[in-house]
């Protein structure tokens, strides 16, 4: 299940919405945020920082994507820039940069948000990119590396979602969305037809010199992955039969199209989940990175295959992590970028599974994103322990990947808890687990602390030793304010091979979860954890294990923070967009098929006569993965059923699965912490329902914590 932000469904007028609250005085103070680290107004001007702060937090800027020119000297990135959340409550948008690898230096290339899909296109000096300008629909603009002003490529009638160069810099594919004609009605009103009239995303092709018109790929379907062979005759898409959530996931098969008819000439019989598509040098076979199998829960694997047609091959089938990213670089070689259990890799491999290298892997650098240029050149989106993803470049005769960027170069002053990989045993001994924990900032050793529990979602995902800190993972936040914050990979995560992701289907809520519990009582058995201050939180599948903590196991934490989490199984089947990805590589077994007891038994709704966790419920009002009856029900149940137990549901107005606007970023956080605060370091109180900036600019909780058990 991904934990992601799916087209919005209609509004739940219904539902409880409960918008956060902001005093007068607070409202004056929004208007001009204090400079990053500054105490609260009216606080003394002595004190001193003790960590990383929520309104920090929400300012903190990040690269994302990075192409390299082909001769290496330039490599063009976004870098993600939150908005000022007290001025507006918009998603993050992203920056055009360029840097120059051989002067170090950066700028700023496109002044303009919301570009995406970078690339350079072949034979110019120029960066191209998706953009939004003087009311036009999206599409491709281009700016020369040296700078000066963007400059249109194409346009189409309706906007652009991606777009692929052909080799000879002229000829583009493009996906846009097909034109629907919305139903006719002689009524001043039209209601919302559900997963009727929903356009499909057409492939077209169009050649940018010659001005001629588009032209349609022929296949019928959605497209998604567009790559254009090495002599530019072909093009390799991903094609699935509807545009719906589940069917983008589960049933994605690769075609290839001659590039002049557009009409099918190959067909690639992969099942499972597709992520890239990259042709070999001669053209004559094809790299899939894509799932092993239908039940495969990711599509990290490498999957090699004739490009005039077959059944792909796992070149590596016990290969004990997850592909990421994957490049063709030479007729026997495979560049790549993958997670090993917590570490992150750069590699490559020969296609038929030997020579396997690892060319750069260092401890605490996690890899998200890379390109590599034609004299071998790489360039990386990288995090560590201590700041979000910046660029780094690795030349082709160096070991160790170089920092490009110094964004965010304030957080060299911010005192950060030591970051920690651990490892246990689970109850049943199945597999050694690993995960991060984050120690409080000024920790020492021999104290126990309390411990918050960030369990991520999917379950296929997995935490890197990386950097672990964003709106809704408390990471350093709470590192400062004297938690520890513990990150279990557990049974099902990615990063640790086929066998380990799998190892959970048809046991949802079992061992899995388990398995995070073990790993809490592993801190308390090694001196870490206060058993009696342990909270835990997580969005998604992640929030799904949070209910079952406060339900199932809320003998064993003391407060709970769930997001956009799971309740009960039985409703979950017909009001999620992913039914078919459920079934397949989760339940593995379908609900009407005499599983009705057992999945009502794997639901926190059915435990919650054992809860007695404090809980706070958060969720997108708008989410159509799992729906906001989910958190309602679990509220509901509690209410009546434990009318003793502090809960509260708060859901958010335009959010989906997940928050992606600033300002409901910046209330999450707050109440989050907030939440943990007042169980696990407080008296106990329920939290106010106001809050204030000084609360985002505060680093340390406003009440000193009670003494380690």
């Amino acid at each position: 299940m991904r934990f992601l932000n799916p087209h919005a469904a209609p509004r739940l007028a219904a539902l409880l919405l409960i918008a956060f609250t902001l005093q007068p005085a607070t409202v004056a103070a929004l208007q001009q945020p204090a400079p990053l680290g500054a105490p609260a107004a009216g606080g003394a001007a002595t004190v001193q920082q003790a960590g990383l702060t929520p309104l920090q937090v929400a300012e903190l800027v990040s690269v994302a994507a990075v192409a390299i020119s082909d001769d290496g000297r330039h490599v063009a990135y976004t870098l993600t820039s939150p908005p000022n959340p007290s001025e507006l409550n918009d998603p993050t948008p992203t920056f055009l940069h360029i840097l120059d690898t051989q002067t170090g230096q950066t700028r700023e290339l496109f002044a303009a948000a919301g570009v995406a899909g970078i690339a350079f296109r072949p034979g110019h000096s120029t960066v191209t990119f998706l953009a939004t300008q003087q009311g036009s629909p999206r599409g491709v603009y281009e700016v020369d590396v040296a700078g000066g002003a963007a400059r249109r490529v194409y346009t189409f009638e309706r906007p652009l979602l991606s777009f692929a160069w052909a080799p000879d810099g002229n000829r583009l594919a493009f996906v846009a969305n097909e034109a629907v004609t919305p139903p006719a009605t002689p009524l001043p009103y039209t209601p919302i037809f559900f997963e009727e009239n929903v356009p499909q995303r057409e492939g077209w092709v169009v050649d940018v010199a010659s001005n001629a018109a588009p032209r349609r790929m022929q296949p019928r379907g959605s497209y998604y992955q567009m790559e254009w062979s090495p002599d530019g005759n072909r093009i390799a898409v991903g094609l699935a039969p509807t545009p719906t959530v589940d069917d983008s996931y589960m049933r994605v098969s690769v075609l290839v199209l001659d590039a002049g008819s557009l009409q099918q000439v190959a067909a690639i019989n992969n099942e499972g989940k597709l992520g890239q598509i990259r042709w070999s040098p001669d053209g004559s076979r094809l790299a899939l990175r894509a799932a092993d199998n239908i039940h495969d829960p990711i599509d990290g694997r490498i999957m090699v295959v004739p490009a005039s047609g077959g059944t792909p091959r796992n070149i590596l089938p016990r290969f004990e992590g997850k592909f990421e990213d994957i490049l063709w670089t030479g007729a026997n070689e495979i560049h790549f970028v993958a997670s090993e259990g917590v570490m992150s890799t750069y590699g490559s491999v020969a296609p038929d599974g030997s020579n396997l290298r690892r060319l750069a892997q260092r401890e605490g650098l996690a890899f998200t994103a890379f390109a590599r240029a034609g004299n071998g050149q790489a360039a990386f989106s990288a995090s560590t322990p201590l700041h979000p993803a910046e660029v780094y470049v690795l030349a082709a005769n160096q070991a160790e990947p170089r920092r490009m960027t110094q964004n965010n170069a304030w957080l060299a002053d911010v005192p950060m808890g030591e970051q920690r990989i651990v490892r246990w045993q689970p109850r049943d001994n199945a597999y050694e687990l690993e995960g991060m924990l984050v120690m409080p900032v000024g920790f020492a050793e021999g104290t126990r602390v309390p411990v918050i529990t960030m369990v991520h979602g999917g379950p296929e995902a997995h935490y890197l030793n990386g950097w672990l800190t964003n709106y809704s993972m408390p990471g350093q936040m709470a590192a400062a304010r004297g938690y520890a914050v513990f990150y279990p990979n557990y049974r099902g995560s990615t990063g640790r091979g086929l066998e380990f992701a799998m190892s959970s289907q048809a046991d949802l809520a079992g061992a899995e979860f388990d398995d995070i519990v073990d790993g809490v009582d592993h801190l308390i058995r090694t001196g870490v954890a206060d058993s009696a201050r342990i909270g835990v939180t997580g969005g998604s599948y992640g929030g799904y294990a949070t209910a079952w903590m406060s339900t199932y196991y809320s003998d064993r934490f003391a407060a709970g923070v769930m997001f956009v989490g799971i309740s009960n199984n039985l409703s979950k089947w017909g009001t999620s967009d992913i039914p078919e990805e459920l079934y397949l590589v989760h339940s593995r077994q379908r609900l009407w098929e005499g599983n009705w007891q057992k999945y009502l038994e794997r639901s926190p709704v059915y435990h919650v006569d054992r809860a007695q966790t404090p809980l706070l419920i958060m969720h997108g009002a708008e989410d159509t993965r799992v729906h906001p009856g989910q958190s309602l029900e679990l509220y509901r149940h509690l209410v009546v059923r434990k009318p003793d137990v502090p809960v509260r549901l708060i859901l958010y107005p335009g959010e989906g699965h997940g928050n992606v606007r600033s300002a409901s970023r910046l209330d999450y956080t707050l109440r989050m912490i907030e939440w943990f605060d007042s169980f696990l370091m407080g008296e106990g109180e329920m939290p106010a329902l106001d809050i204030t900036l000084e609360q985002a600019r505060r680093a340390a909780p406003s009440a000193a914590a009670p003494a380690g058990g």
